[in-house]
């Protein structure tokens, strides 16, 4: 019964199991999952300049707002091509010191999950006029600006880019707007956010409440295609808008546009899948959308169709066959 009395004793047997549970419980299972828990192998570690837009992103709040978590039902299926796995996070280092691992995964969304914003919307133009002015491309949200990672000059250096806007958010503003070090930073880190493939030996975890693909009604040559309205909103609407009709100053419209309806197919898949620089000089850059989404050949059929028939435009249909020997050619 000493053993109580004895405040030395009892203190020094209370530390010594203390440190054993930390060991055994904590420090040991830790280190030998930081050994066995390795990254996906075809994912990338960050740049200096990711890295650095990633502090960029947790300065400025980003995740108060926006996940990096695919869930594993079906509403979340516009985010990834997969719910996010725990060796998706395997890259994840301490930040500093005195700062741990920042995951970034969040708990609201009042924004979209950003999971796989790399390669959803691959655009830098979009983000930096997004950034500047989230009003400007996404007419509805509520996302505050973020102008103040923006330079306002007379004259444009060399290596500056200035961001596309629509005349009616330049009011006030004389010069040219062009994106800062931070600016461009957290654009980097944004478009290094893509979901990386799972190797064959991983099985996917399913979507839940998976529900019956929708199809439409098939081609001219009666095949049935995936639904080219939905692959139109997630990979094109938010520059072209779900009108068609696009941000004037920004970026083109497609309604009655002229590679829409003409008869150059090779032109116009050339676009979808590896983008285009320089084609309508007053517009962004596109970025090679169909490259980035892994457009199959019924993908790209399905999505020319929904442009070619919708919004007023009045285009004849495109088979399967004729855009897979034109992505077999353009490869």
């Amino acid at each position: 019964m000493d053993f109580f009395s004895d405040h030395k004793k009892l203190f020094s047997s209370a530390l010594a199991f203390f440190l054993f549970l930390t060991l055994f419980i904590c420090i040991f299972p830790a280190l030998n999952n930081q050994k066995v828990y390795q990254p996906l192998q075809g994912s990338k570690p960050f740049t200096e300049e990711e890295s650095r837009g990633k502090s960029i992103y947790i300065r400025e709040g980003c995740v108060a707002c926006h996940t990096q978590q695919v869930r594993n039902v079906d509403m979340d299926q516009v985010f990834g091509n997969r719910p996010s796995l725990a060796v998706d996070y395997a890259r994840n280092k301490r930040i500093n010191l005195f700062q741990n691992t920042a995951t970034l995964m969040g708990t609201e969304r009042t924004g979209p999950d950003l999971t796989n914003i790399g390669a959803r919307q691959s655009s830098k133009d979009w983000q930096y006029s997004h950034l500047f002015n989230p009003r400007a491309v996404v007419p509805q949200s509520i996302m505050p600006s973020y102008k103040w990672l923006f330079i306002v000059k007379d004259q444009l250096d060399p290596g500056d880019k200035e961001i596309s806007l629509p005349d009616a958010f330049k009011k006030g503003i004389k010069g040219k707007i062009v994106p800062s070090k931070d600016a461009s930073d957290l654009v980097a880190y944004l478009l290094s956010l893509k979901q990386t493939e799972l190797p064959k030996s991983i099985p996917a975890r399913e979507f839940l409440y998976k529900k019956e693909e929708k199809k439409a009604e098939g081609n001219a040559g009666g095949d049935n295609l995936p639904d080219g309205e939905a692959l139109f909103i997630a990979n094109c609407a938010t520059c072209h808008q779900a009108t068609g009709e696009g941000v004037p100053g920004a970026f083109p419209p497609l309604k009655g546009d002229k590679v829409v309806l003409g008869d150059n197919l090779e032109l116009y898949v050339t676009i979808i899948m590896k983008g285009y620089n320089g084609l309508a000089p007053q517009f962004g850059e596109m970025p090679a959308v169909g490259t980035n989404a892994n457009f199959k050949p019924e993908d790209v059929t399905a999505l020319i169709n929904h442009e070619r028939t919708s919004w007023g435009n009045n285009g004849k249909k495109v088979t399967v066959e004729e855009i897979k020997i034109i992505m077999d050619k353009i490869k």
